[in-house]
């Protein structure tokens, strides 16, 4: 939720470079970044807390109360970015932001769609063409996501930015008109392809035809000869 404040101790790490971070993450820790008013301190902390701040019901949003090597005053921080390993997927690198809890920041928040659309229910589909917009309100305003309620939208509808209810606190800093966030398309038609025609091996023909030229083998059906009129019917009886 929007507010919350999560405890995060770190310590200070006295080595820098690939090789020393290679080192903390064998030994379980994380390296990062604390960065503040002063100059910014390299830190490490441990892979389970890391985790546990990242995957909390808080989200991403949460103001970290960092403590730096069990020092009584806490630095009020964000999370400001994380790098995670292109393959195994776990998190190899932090940066955290001191932040003043009276000036505003600006952050990126999820927008969620909620309800069951009209027009899905009449076989279109639902789209959501934007997942995350940029808003700016105090650390402690900054919401974990922001929903939407598409039920009411038809076939060929569009929600955008200005569609999403105001927040209090909280400034949509994106194109209200140009940002799309959510559309409901029409149903997609499948087209049978037409059954293709069989093709013969190079040379062959159809069955009963004969290539131009020769003529029908012995024992081939031959069109049936037209009958001979009757020689005395056409010249009638000599008397």
């Amino acid at each position: 939720m929007a507010g919350e404040r999560v405890k995060l101790s770190v310590r200070e790490r006295e080595g820098r470079g690939t090789g020393d971070a290679r080192r903390l993450r064998r030994e379980g820790m994380i390296p990062g970044v604390l960065y503040g008013r002063g100059a910014p301190h390299a830190i490490c902390v441990e892979e389970r807390e890391l985790r546990r701040v990242l995957t909390g019901d808080h989200g991403l949003h949460a103001i970290l109360d960092v403590s730096l090597d069990q020092q009584k005053t806490t630095h009020a921080s964000i999370l400001k970015d994380y790098q995670v390993h292109p393959v195994r997927g776990f998190v190899t690198h932090i940066d955290l932001q001191e932040v003043r809890l009276d000036q505003p920041i600006q952050a990126q928040v999820v927008v969620e769609l909620v309800g069951d659309p009209e027009g899905v229910k009449e076989g279109g589909v639902l789209s959501q063409v934007q997942r995350e917009i940029n808003v700016e309100a105090l650390p402690l305003e900054i919401p974990e996501r922001l929903e939407l309620d598409v039920s009411g939208m038809a076939i060929g509808d569009t929600l955008r930015l200005a569609d999403l209810p105001v927040h209090e606190g909280v400034t949509y800093l994106d194109d209200p008109e140009e940002t799309v966030l959510a559309t409901v398309g029409a149903p997609t038609q499948i087209v049978e392809p037409e059954p293709e025609e069989e093709e013969l091996p190079e040379g062959e023909l159809p069955e009963g035809e004969v290539p131009e030229g020769e003529e029908a083998p012995e024992g081939a059906a031959e069109a049936p000869a037209e009958p001979e009129a009757d020689a005395a019917g056409e010249q009638g009886t000599v008397e």
